[in-house]
């Protein structure tokens, strides 16, 4: 997403980052169904068709990818590339899965629930369809969706249709896309998107720990105009309003503060639309001529701060270090 989309309370979809592991599978909706089994009292396929007519649910929700900021990280670990774009909030309207789930009767013994997708390849050497798996007190939250529209529309090829998975408050991972099944287990999944990738590692050896809730995180709209090769901000003196976006899955974003040449002072802060999508921030800045350095850095209610420094880890997972921006005021 490029950052002067900040501006706008909805990412149009062309617009909102994408991320798919594979290629983007072909998906004929008249064909299609949704399987839902494992440890329930009754296994069901259900159409689009019937999905449509199922009770639904409309949210804004701020989707990020767990490697966003990965290439401000040094080393930087080899995947994609992302520096602040991974991001995007969307309107999500679907299905409860809570609904679909309590239609099959989970059994006692659920602990988790696989959603699989329908893009296929290879990773690591595994062969593989794109699955991730949620704990069962998380798969029955009442906001967490299975969409058939984005902004009101049906969802484009690339973000999952016709249908996916929506997990507020989850880095975009868990959302999987090109849904084909649900199962429900009674152990805890052990595939390759869930037991190898995203996890929060030293090094190769450490077994490191599950990549889960986004952390906080504010962006600021890159103010002025950019240099075509270098991108720095280039904008005349005098009174400017700086804006920008905060989000977090671990509570509700509490204050932003910004920084100019070091200095730091609080943001005002607008209320989101919903618990889980971001929301604005702006700070009037009066711009003398010279060279600065603007930054922004949030703070949610569970008293978490985005670091001034980045936090290493192997896969490059997470890094809500605090934005920094390099303008040339003259």
């Amino acid at each position: 997403m490029p950052l002067e989309a900040l501006r706008s309370d909805t990412t149009p979809p062309g617009l909102h980052y994408v991320l798919t592991h594979f290629d983007i599978p072909f998906i004929d909706a008249e064909h299609w169904h949704l399987w839902i089994g494992g440890a329930v009292q009754r296994s069901f396929e259900l159409s689009l068709r019937a999905l449509l007519r199922a009770p639904s649910i409309t949210l804004p929700v701020t989707l990020e990818c767990a490697g966003n900021g990965r290439s401000l990280l040094r080393p930087r670990p080899l995947s994609q590339p992302w520096v602040l774009e991974g991001v995007g909030t969307a309107v999500w309207t679907g299905v409860p899965l809570a609904y679909l789930l309590t239609r099959a009767g989970v059994e006692d013994d659920a602990v988790e629930v696989l959603f699989t997708g329908a893009d296929a390849g290879s990773q690591g050497g595994v062969a593989q369809q794109y699955a991730r798996s949620l704990p069962i007190e998380e798969a029955l939250r009442p906001d967490v969706v299975l969409a058939y529209r984005m902004n009101g529309a049906d969802l484009p090829p690339q973000h999952g249709y016709p249908l996916r998975l929506v997990v507020p408050g989850w880095y975009g991972m868990a959302s999987v896309k090109w849904l084909t099944s649900i199962k429900v287990l009674t152990k805890p999944y052990d595939g390759f998107q869930q037991a190898v990738a995203y996890r929060y590692q030293q090094d190769a050896e450490d077994p490191g720990i599950p990549v889960t809730w986004i952390k906080v995180r504010s962006l600021m709209v890159p103010p002025g105009v950019p240099d075509f090769f270098t991108r720095s901000r280039i904008l005349p003196p005098g009174p400017v309003m700086l804006t920008g976006r905060a989000w977090s899955g671990q509570g509700a974003v509490q204050r932003v503060d910004v920084g100019i040449d070091g200095k730091w002072a609080a943001a005002h802060l607008e209320h989101p639309a919903a618990p889980f999508a971001w929301c604005a921030w702006s700070m009037p800045w009066v711009a003398d001529p010279g060279e600065h350095e603007l930054s922004c850095r949030a703070t949610d209610a569970s008293g978490a701060v985005q670091p001034l420094e980045s936090e290493w880890n192997y896969q490059g997972m997470g890094n809500n270090v605090a934005q920094r921006i390099k303008v040339s005021v003259a």
